[in-house]
């Protein structure tokens, strides 16, 4: 790998580092409910008025039963307006491609998808959906789940952090300010910078060009007639910046960020990458203030840069290097002034191996699901990094919210393990954990991995499903693997290979409400839980649980929880493909 790409790598690094402090101190004030100078000025005459408008009360706060019954109801409501749009797009009104409404199954897997912050695609946006389903459906979306997964996150910690008080706080509030002071500034502010590097943003119809071919070479088609393409325009940087900005995913378009009126130079690569991963990070800061230690949300940091940094140095030189059968073919595979080198199968010329290899990483430790590249065209190795941080509950540094709360999981595991060790009662945060405690963590840890695996053997196993798988062998056994881990997990990406029927849409539409509100109804109850109890006094015996031995042992228990359940599955496909020979 060339210096270049090394440095590009180190430097994204360090910045997202250097932004989660202050990111998690302005985070840290709007779940809090204190004020920001200038900011509330501004925003808090609209946010009062959503309170009258909505009848709500926001200091009126709620048990961990009447927080989760808000975010179902909420959920339960969102998923009908957007399935109605969905269906319905052909009689409603900014349709200038006159598309007729979403089949019920495309719909209901689509609705599903965009509920629960996953953003899986059974359709190609610019050839399916109008400039209204796009607004009003899609990127309402993208903010809405987004926000919810910030606010469970913020309940589940005043949990963890409360004494005695058995409140979480107001679901309706935290929705509220997190859309208002988080997410619309960050969507504002990162849509205008797009929109200033060419992504586009319009209401206009689409325009038809000639071709290159028919204007260089005079190429016509059977009816004598310059080629000519239809370009399809829209609201695109609007919702581009809120589904990275939320690690929401999917794209305005098919291939979403590889195509250059959705990503057009490194810089917007930069930016959509950044604000992917930046947001989950600071969050970790959040939670260090939220629980009165900083050190503990360095150490979460740490524990989620530790699995991200090893994945990008993992997968980033399989690509450089490609395969041995790609080696074979003597095609001239490092990186030259000329050429960015590597294996360059599905990959934009304008980002190279590395950068899509970077993208590949970041958008699966997180739940973005966005790609830049066609990961199934990814060495065989270098394929297995996206699935095994997808199968690792996304928590490297995971979706915004969803990944914090994910980690604490692991975290009360790793802390009743380690207390076995030593022969005493697990506590985190100074509360005791006990059977109740760790029968809540075990049924979120263990919904999805369980889920998926069942999933995945129906779809590999029956006429209904293997009628989605595209290629045969390991490398249709890892589509459908990566498929449903995607779904599952609420990331989004996928291998491509897996195509869209009634069965495969219905059911990855209930893996990933599953995926989503399994997890999020037991940590919930697992705050709950943990809110009545007191805190102990720190003494000699206390577990510290910010100490590099204690980071160490998360990202054991985190590994070792995902190999347990997924090694034979990988080994059956990314591993297989890559012992097989495969082309890429």
């Amino acid at each position: 790998m060339s210096g270049n790409g090394i440095a590009q790598i180190v430097v994204f690094l360090l910045v997202v580092t250097a932004l989660t402090p202050p990111l998690g101190i302005y985070m840290h004030r709007v779940l809090e409910n204190r004020r920001i100078p200038g900011v509330s000025r501004v925003l808090g005459p609209l946010e009062r008025l959503i309170y009258r408008a909505l009848r709500i009360d926001p200091a009126r706060e709620q048990g961990w039963k009447a927080y989760a019954g808000a975010v179902l109801a909420f959920s339960a409501a969102s998923f009908a307006l957007l399935y109605a749009i969905l269906r319905l797009q052909g009689h409603l009104p900014l349709n200038p491609n006159d598309y007729p409404g979403m089949s019920w199954h495309i719909a209901f897997n689509t609705a599903a998808s965009f509920l629960t912050n996953t953003n899986w695609q059974f359709f190609g946006g610019e050839s399916t959906l109008s400039y209204l389903s796009q607004m009003a459906g899609l990127a309402v979306q993208n903010f809405a789940s987004a926000a919810v997964g910030i606010a469970i996150m913020a309940a589940v910690v005043r949990g963890f952090a409360r004494r005695g008080s058995g409140d979480l706080g107001n679901f309706w509030a935290d929705l509220v300010r997190v859309t208002l002071y988080i997410l619309l500034p960050i969507a504002v502010v990162l849509g205008i910078a797009l929109g200033s590097q060419g992504v586009i943003q319009t209401l206009d119809d689409p325009v038809t060009y000639q071709t290159l071919e028919a204007r260089t070479l005079g190429v016509t088609g059977e009816d004598g007639r310059p080629l000519t393409q239809s370009i399809y325009r829209g609201p695109v940087a609007s919702q581009v910046a809120i589904k990275h900005a939320g690690t929401n995913g999917g794209g305005y378009y098919n291939s979403n960020s590889a195509v250059p009126f959705e990503n057009p130079t490194p810089l917007t690569n930069y930016l959509e990458l950044f604000w992917e991963v930046v947001l989950a990070f600071a969050l970790t800061y959040t939670f260090g203030l939220m629980v009165g230690s900083r050190r503990q949300g360095w150490a979460v940091f740490a524990a989620m840069m530790t699995i991200l940094v090893v994945a990008i140095a993992v997968v980033t030189p399989l690509e450089q290097r490609g395969s041995e059968v790609l080696q074979a073919t003597g095609v001239e595979l490092s990186a030259t002034g000329d050429q960015a080198g590597g294996n360059m199968s599905d990959k934009e010329v304008r980002f190279g191996p590395v950068s899509s290899a970077l993208f590949a990483a970041v958008t699966t430790g997180t739940s973005t699901g966005a790609v830049n590249a066609g990961h199934d065209a990814l060495t065989g190795a270098g394929g297995a990094v996206p699935l095994a941080l997808m199968t690792i509950g996304e928590v490297a540094p995971g979706g915004v919210g969803s990944g914090l709360y994910g980690m604490l999981l692991f975290i009360v595991v790793a802390v009743f393990i380690a207390g076995l060790m030593v022969g005493r009662t697990p506590e985190y945060l100074g509360k005791k954990i006990g059977a109740r405690e760790i029968k809540l963590t075990m049924i979120g840890v263990l919904v999805v991995p369980i889920g998926l695996l069942v999933m995945l053997a129906i779809a590999v196993t029956t006429s209904a499903g293997t009628a989605s798988i595209f290629n045969a062998g390991p490398q249709g056994f890892s589509e459908a693997f990566y498929a449903y881990a995607s779904q599952w997990n609420n990331n989004g990406s996928a291998f491509a290979g897996y195509g869209a029927t009634e069965f495969s849409a219905t059911m990855g539409g209930i893996a990933m409400m599953l995926g989503r509100f399994a997890p999020v109804l037991a940590v919930l109850a697992l705050a709950g839980a943990l809110s009545h109890k007191p805190v102990a006094p720190f003494s000699a015996g206390t577990l510290r649980t910010t100490t590099p031995t204690f980071v160490a042992t998360l990202i054991f228990v985190i590994l070792l929880v995902a190999a347990l359940n997924f090694i034979p599955a990988l080994a059956l496909g990314p591993i297989a493909t890559e012992l097989s020979g495969s082309p890429f």
